[in-house]
């Protein structure tokens, strides 16, 4: 499962609570707590152009000190948002 939050922008400002809450500088930073992330996988999540998943936002929560119950999110499937690129992606024949 995906999450997406529902405030535009949400996803930048939970990312920037998280480093907050963590005292560090940067998004690198947020590395030296042992995400299995790659640096440029946070990057997008940071930019909003790929939707975090489910259990990566629990771990920031866990290690934030953050309720995961108060964001205000949704959950979406592993495949939103592809569907209609498929669509629009078809050859005519």
């Amino acid at each position: 499962m995906r999450i997406r939050f529902l405030e535009k922008g949400g996803q930048r400002v939970f990312l920037d609570l998280v480093k907050d809450k963590l005292r560090v500088g940067s998004l690198r930073g947020l590395l030296q707590f042992g995400f299995d992330v790659k640096y440029s996988t946070l990057k997008n999540y940071y930019v909003g152009v790929r939707l975090m998943p489910e259990r990566l936002v629990q771990d920031f929560c866990e290690v934030a000190g953050l309720e995961f119950d108060e964001l205000d999110i949704e959950k979406v499937g592993e495949n939103w948002g592809k569907v209609l690129g498929g669509k629009a992606g078809k050859r005519k024949s």
